[in-house]
């Protein structure tokens, strides 16, 4: 049990520093100029960390605790990718398909960041993994 819990705090913390400099720095003019007058004027918190606790929670089970110790890293990977695909495709096709005006070229950014934080963030939660094994 405690080995999941270093995973999973890993995994929460780097998708915390990425989305934080992805959505406070890089990808802010791109969500404002496509969704902006969707946008809020303060994120929810409360839902946000809801949001965050649930997919680090997704992350760990479907792609890091999913293979054991011993499997090689591109099977934790791989599962990371897709479940960070099947997700923010998930949110970003529905909008595709209800929202007026949702731009497409937006969506395929936010799908690959979808891909690529979940990623990093499995990875590191592979890694805290190993170490607590490795302790």
């Amino acid at each position: 049990m405690h080995k999941h819990l270093a995973a999973y705090a890993a995994t929460a913390l780097a998708m915390l520093v990425l989305d934080a400099l992805w959505l406070g720095l890089i990808a802010a003019p791109l969500y404002q100029q496509g969704i902006g007058h969707l946008m809020a004027e303060s994120p929810k918190i409360v839902v946000a960390v809801l949001f965050y606790a649930l997919y680090a929670a997704g992350l760990v089970y479907f792609a890091i605790a999913a293979h054991p110790p011993g499997d090689a890293w591109s099977k934790t990977l791989l599962s990371a990718a897709l479940f960070g695909f099947f997700a923010y495709a998930t949110y970003d096709l529905t909008n595709l398909a209800t929202l007026k005006g949702w731009p497409v070229g937006m969506s395929l950014i936010d799908i690959a960041w979808g891909v690529t934080v979940s990623t990093a963030s499995a990875a590191a939660g592979k890694f805290a993994l190993d170490r607590y094994l490795a302790a």
